[in-house]
């Protein structure tokens, strides 16, 4: 059994009525992924905007695998002293990690950042030698498109995010960069310039899909039709 698990922030834990890329992801394995798989965390919640917590279980297609280690407000920062323990109990085999936004726009800068990635690495690792890890750059968001000076944050972040990965690659717990989703669009694929609608689900979901598929031959492309 294979064990997946999403790492990441708000737009990975998603909110009360989302699908989910989880959900998105999940779907796309299960018609291309020849094994038997699973999305594995400690955590299994949505966030309720109403409570501002991560109390809902009102997810828009319920019937998968809701495992993941993500939430509202959390960063590298904050997932880093978590990962190890959460990997141990769940014995993950891949992680799917969208992380560095809450970061780079409330904690730490480029250069921090990416060593919070590094003890990330080392935590995970440590807790299962031969974990893989698929990372997603941070994405298109509306702050950074109304603030230059966070745009270029972002940009050499995901510089440096590239460049830490390839430093820390090896062949017994390999890591990838998965490309930036196909022409994501904060005004088509967002409902409010950072968070994925239908459309940001999927194109995060093919994010990583690609990414299994092209650099360990998991899974297939990604073909699922947009809503």
């Amino acid at each position: 059994m294979l064990r997946f698990m999403p790492v990441g922030d708000s737009m990975t834990i998603g909110s009360a009525g989302d699908h989910t890329w989880r959900h998105r992801l999940w779907r796309h394995l299960c018609t291309t992924y020849g094994g038997p798989f699973t999305l594995v965390g400690p955590r299994e919640t949505l966030h309720d905007k109403t409570a501002d917590a991560p109390t809902s279980y009102a997810y828009a297609e319920p019937d998968f695998p809701r495992g993941h280690l993500a939430g509202w407000g959390e960063g590298w920062l904050h997932m880093a002293p978590l990962i190890g323990e959460a990997v141990r109990t769940t014995r993950a085999d891949v992680l799917l990690v969208s992380l560095g936004l809450i970061d780079l726009g409330f904690y730490t800068g480029p250069r921090q950042t990416a060593d919070n990635v590094r003890a990330f690495v080392a935590n995970a690792r440590e807790a299962r030698p031969r974990v893989g890890m698929v990372v997603l750059p941070v994405t298109p968001n509306i702050r950074a498109a109304s603030d230059a000076a966070f745009a270029a944050q972002v940009a050499t972040f995901n510089e440096l995010l590239a460049k830490t990965v390839a430093d820390l690659d090896e062949p017994r717990s390999p890591l990838l960069v998965a490309s930036p989703p196909t022409s994501y669009d904060i005004d088509t694929d967002t409902y409010d310039g950072t968070h994925p609608n239908a459309l940001g689900e999927h194109k995060i979901a093919a994010a990583f899909a690609e990414a299994l598929y092209q650099g360990w031959d998991l899974g297939g492309e990604y073909t699922e039709a947009h809503p």
